[in-house]
Parts: structure tokens; sequence; C-alpha cells
């Protein structure tokens, strides 16, 4: 009993139980056993639940890989939300050419809200929505990196549209994540004149990714991913879509061609590096890197064409490409390019492994110091919603109420 009391004591010093602002229960000699071991059977459950809590960034990576693994299976394509952004659009007004800001608050009022356009936003967070006010809260300007106005506006709508609630892990965080940018993506642009515009394309051999995102008035990555929703359900062709950066990390990846993707034993790919000679990597190394890169990579799995564009934002270089099985590549421009690489990733000896010269002339004379991304270590985001300041978020809506 001493032994448990004593554990009881440690366990309610702890920092895990003192920020739940709980008075301590003070042991005494006349406290039953059966109330101690009861109590510190709480207090091992709570231990136990905050350390699940915290894990480390794989459970993120297990659920980011089980839903990727499912939308393949899905051809990236959800006709559902699809009907509905029609639906909305339709409702609005919308019939064609690229979305109106104007428009996107017609669809914003017919829910019941107003837009609001404000410079101290939480830093956490891309919008916030007053569900008892009916305001939806937006920075005074895009985002870097492809968050638009009309889609940010468009995904904080969705989550009353989707019916969503509090999700209730990270899994269904992120399909939550998933089905607003899905959403936002098809009021962008549009299942039925998006599948009209592409076949189009198709008809003429003209498919492009930068035909896509100017007709409709997106970014170049909102284009390429668009066409991974579209065009296997409605063109019956495979595609694979890369985001990677100037390190040739994946950043965000989708594919059902069998493009052979570096992979960890977890089976995910996110965050892993790509073949030196994919294009996606050796775009970066064009010197005129304003108009897209065409390429034909010889693979283990086949052959693959390319299209690549480069970009920058302030935390550096990345590249967004487009391909599809060799077969394919007569649809779209930029088939005719001589430019081709012979990749056999996984095998180290393809882009990994130094030669052997090099490698005997600097292996016990290098000694480089790694930068260490401290994300890495970083424990999965808390909360309600994941990554979110609930603090800073009440203030926040606590002092625009009085507005």
């Amino acid at each position: 009993a001493a032994l448990e009391a004593g554990e009881l004591d440690r366990a309610q010093s702890s920092s895990v139980f003192r920020q739940l602002g709980i008075a301590p229960v003070r042991v005494n000699k006349g406290m039953p056993d059966e109330t101690i071991e009861s109590i510190l059977g709480l207090h091992r459950e709570l231990h136990r639940r905050e350390r699940e809590a915290i894990a480390t960034p794989e459970e993120a990576r297990r659920a980011n890989t089980e839903l990727r693994l499912k939308m393949r299976a899905l051809d990236n394509h959800l006709p559902d939300i699809e009907a509905l952004a029609e639906k909305q659009l339709k409702a609005a007004g919308h019939s064609s050419g690229a979305l109106t800001h104007r428009t996107v608050s017609i669809m914003a009022e017919q829910l019941g809200f107003e837009l609001l356009y404000v410079d101290d936003l939480p830093h956490s967070t891309r919008s916030v929505t007053d569900l008892e006010h009916g305001r939806i809260y937006l920075p005074p300007a895009s985002i870097p990196g492809g968050h638009g106005l009309r889609s940010m506006a468009l995904q904080a709508m969705a989550h009353r549209l989707l019916g969503h609630t509090p999700p209730t892990d990270y899994a269904d965080f992120l399909q939550q994540r998933l089905e607003i940018n899905y959403f936002a993506a098809c009021c962008l642009i549009p299942e039925t004149a998006g599948v009209a515009f592409l076949q189009q394309a198709k008809k003429d051999r003209n498919l492009a990714v930068e035909d896509f995102r100017d007709a409709f008035g997106v970014t170049h990555e909102a284009a390429g991913m668009r066409m991974t929703n579209l065009m296997t359900t409605h063109l019956d062709m495979r595609l694979h879509f890369l985001r990677v950066d100037e390190s040739g990390a994946l950043t965000r990846v989708y594919e059902n061609d069998d493009l052979p993707l570096p992979m960890d034993v977890t089976g995910s790919v996110e965050g892993l590096t790509v073949c030196r000679k994919f294009s996606a990597r050796a775009a970066f190394s064009q010197r005129n890197r304003t108009t897209e890169h065409y390429q034909y990579t010889d693979t283990p799995s086949g052959t693959f064409w390319c299209s690549t564009q480069t970009g920058s934002t302030d935390g550096g270089g990345f590249s967004i490409t487009v391909g599809v099985p060799f077969d394919d590549a007569r649809w779209w421009r930029g088939r005719e390019s001589t430019d081709r690489a012979q990749s056999t990733c996984p095998d180290e000896a393809c882009c990994r492994r130094p030669p052997a010269g090099i490698a005997e002339r600097w292996s016990s004379k290098a000694w480089p110091s790694a930068r260490v991304h401290t994300h890495m270590f970083s424990p999965l985001p808390r909360g309600a919603f994941p990554g979110v300041d609930d603090n800073e978020v009440y203030s926040f809506l606590d002092r625009h109420a009085a507005q």
C-alpha cells in the first residue's frame, strides 16, 4: 500500500495531471487500498493515452498512407462531392469560365455566411468560421504556395456542406482535410466543364497542364492535381502527380500508373527522395525554368513521359510534375521531346551511391554537418482541431464578435 501511495503521489505531481486543473486526492491511513488502486488505475490510463496522443510522425505517415491507397483504389475520384459542388455552383449562378470571388461570396451567403478579410488571423489557421454569427474570417491576401482566397473560402464552406464534426483521430482529420480540398477543387474546376476541356484537348492530341491551368484561372499545382481526379474516370488514362522540393523530397504525390516511387517499410512515400534522373528533379537544372520541361524516363516498371514546371516560395524551390505511361504520351503536348533518361531506382547504384573513385577519394576525408529537420521529432498536433491553438482561436473570435 505504501508503494502504491508513493506512486499515486508521483502521478498527481506530474505535469500531465497538473495541467487538468483537478485537485489532487489526499492519501491518508484510513483510505482503503481498493480506492488507491482504482485512482492509480485512472492515472496509469491517463498517462497511457497521453503517450499515445503524442505519437511521433509515424502515426501521421501511417494514416496518410492508408488514405493515399484508398484514393488510389477510387481513381482519386469522389462523385458525391463532385455532384455537391456542381449543385452549389449552379445555385450561385456560375455557368462557365473561371470562378469569381463574387460568386464565392454568393455561395457563402446562400449558406448563411459572410466572408470577412482580416489581418490578425491566428497564425495556426488558414481561416476561422464563427458558426454563431455566420462569419468566415480569411486573410487579406493569398497564402504563398497556392492557397488562394477562393480556395480557402470554399474549404471553410465545405466543412458545413459535408456535415463534418470535430475529428475523432488523426486519420479522421486527414480525411476531412482531403474532402474540403476536393470540394474546393471541384468548384474551381467543375467536373462537367473540366472533363469537356480535357476530352477536347485529348481529341486534338494537345493535353497540357498549363492550358488546363489557364482556362480555369488556378495554379499549376491545382490544375495538375485536378487532372488526377478526372482523367482516369472520364478519359481512361492512368497518370501520376508529384510535388518535389529542391532537395528531391516528395511533398505531395498521387499515382495509379505504377511509376516506381521511393517507399519505406510502411508503404509511405511522402518525404522520401525521388530519383535524380526523374523529370521532377532534372527540371531544376534547366536554363529556362519558366516553361514546362518534357522528358521520357525508362524505369524498371516501363517508360514514362512527364511534364514538369518549377516554381518557388519563401521556403525554396519546388517542381510540379504530371506524367503518363509511354503509350499515352501521344495525347500530350511535348510528346516530341528528345530528352530521355534511364532510372534503375530503387537500385542505389542508380543515383544514390557515389562513383567508386570519388567515394574512395573522399570517404575518410569528409565530415559534413547535417541539417536536421526539427519536425522529424515533433509530436502530432493536439487538440480538437490538430495543429490549431484553441486559446488563440477563441480569443480571436471573442475579439471580433464585439465588432
